[in-house]
């Protein structure tokens, strides 16, 4: 025991000086003094007490009424207190006023130093408990806040994966980087021939974001580029890499990778008033699971626009056209509400590996859907009806988390080892971006 702060409220000097220097001094307590009650009340006022030894007879104001005074002003600190009356009635007085213990005068200091130790005991579990009570609900509080941050991402992971055109996805993805980081700023850059392209813009005073298309050179994102990793950078590391101009109090920036290394874009994020606060790690991890959400947005977007290309010009598909089985999957009955966001987007993509490798050594071409689907085509000519309803019955041996599943027939164009719709009738189409049509449970 050590450090704690006791006051001593005495008016005997000799008495004082004995607790100061046989007591005080030798166990490194902190002490405070005063000669009455006033002056103690004072003191319980303005300082933080861990402990007072409190003497019953006092001039100006005695110990019971500093502790009626104590009391009525709410002052919650332990009380020993010190008299040459050891009766039984002053006992159950000063008891019902809270006092914790008392000691008879004249004390040695080992009595003293044990009544001490006691009293000191109870103040430190208590100090335990409420410490670890504001733990608790601060840790609730911080749960509660990601399972809140990590259902606004899935929302607006499921939003940006439902887009198919580019210049309605982009605008909205970089708005949903600035809703959950709290950002004043924001851009989303493209890769085009190894030149970061602007294609969205949110500048700190105007709300809205606008689409743009234009090459445009920024330190940030092209070292996002080139490490392939995210960072934060406060305004000390900004005035490093930036002398001059209108410079940000911090930045968030984060590649947009596709498979393990292809960047395909950047998300940059910013807080330009000097009020704002610096971007947390938790920041940090809600931009990069979004921008994963985003590449495979991105991907499924341009995938979309080649498509339907393709369905305007005959001539780019004729080739390779082939009649398919087409088995449409999507993940469901995952729980979104885990402490890591990257972890479910990492666990969405392990098990739709497992089952792609599974359908691909049956002989499918496989297409990724969204960020939890895909679409496996059978060869009409060498795959029968039974054979794919055997190889949906072996999936169920392979995924350890429900899907929903539907087969339809439709026309596909192969080129190299990707996999193409071409022709569809529109309500499987519908069905097969969306999954919400037809389908069967797991």
């Amino acid at each position: 025991m050590a450090g704690e702060r006791i006051l001593i409220c005495d008016d005997g000097r000799e008495n004082r000086e004995f607790i100061i220097e046989y007591i005080m001094q030798p166990n490194q307590f902190e002490p405070l003094v005063a000669r009455n009650g006033l002056e103690a009340m004072e003191i319980l006022r303005q300082q933080s007490v861990d402990l007072v030894l409190l003497d019953l007879q006092m001039p100006k104001m005695g110990g019971l009424e500093v502790l009626d005074a104590m009391k009525a002003e709410e002052i919650d600190v332990p009380v020993v207190l010190m008299t040459f009356h050891g009766s039984e009635e002053i006992a159950v007085e000063v008891y019902r006023k809270g006092v914790r213990d008392y000691v008879k005068k004249p004390f040695s200091v080992e009595e003293m130093t044990e009544v001490i130790t006691r009293a000191l005991s109870e103040v430190r579990l208590r100090r335990e408990k409420e410490a670890l009570t504001e733990r608790l609900l601060a840790a609730n509080s911080e749960m509660n806040q990601r399972i809140r941050e990590l259902n606004m991402l899935y929302q607006v992971g499921k939003s940006v994966t439902s887009l198919t055109k580019l210049d309605d996805l982009l605008p909205r993805i970089l708005r949903a980087a600035v809703d959950i980081t709290g950002s004043e700023a924001g851009s989303l850059f493209l890769v085009q021939n190894d030149t970061l392209i602007a294609r969205a813009i949110k500048s700190p005073q105007d709300p809205q974001i606008y689409a743009v298309n234009q090459p445009q050179k920024n330190r940030f994102a092209q070292k996002a580029l080139e490490t392939g990793r995210p960072f934060v950078l406060s305004r000390a590391e900004i005035d490093a890499i930036v002398a001059d101009g209108d410079r940000p109090y911090a930045v968030l920036v984060t590649p947009m990778v596709i498979g393990q290394s292809r960047i395909i874009g950047v998300l940059l994020v910013s807080n330009y008033s000097t009020e704002s606060r610096p971007f947390r790690k938790q920041d940090a991890a809600m931009l990069s699971a979004l921008s994963d959400y985003a590449a495979i947005a991105i991907e499924n977007a341009t995938n979309f626009a080649e498509l339907s290309r393709y369905r305007l010009s005959a001539s780019n598909i004729t080739a390779d056209r082939i009649d398919a089985i087409l088995v449409s999957l999507q993940l469901t009955g995952y729980d979104i509400n885990v402490a890591d966001p990257t972890a479910l987007l990492n666990a969405l993509t392990q098990r739709i590996e497992n089952l792609m490798k599974t359908l691909q050594a049956k002989g499918a071409l496989i297409q990724p859907l969204l960020s939890d689907g895909l679409i496996a085509a059978f060869n009409m000519e060498s795959t029968n009806v039974m054979q794919i309803l055997e190889i949906v019955q072996q999936l169920k041996e392979v995924s350890d988390v429900p899907y929903r599943m539907a087969v339809h027939t439709g026309t596909i164009v192969v080129r190299g080892d990707s996999l193409r719709m071409v022709e569809m009738a529109g309500a499987a189409l519908n069905e097969l971006l969306h999954m919400h049509q037809h389908t069967q449970p797991n």
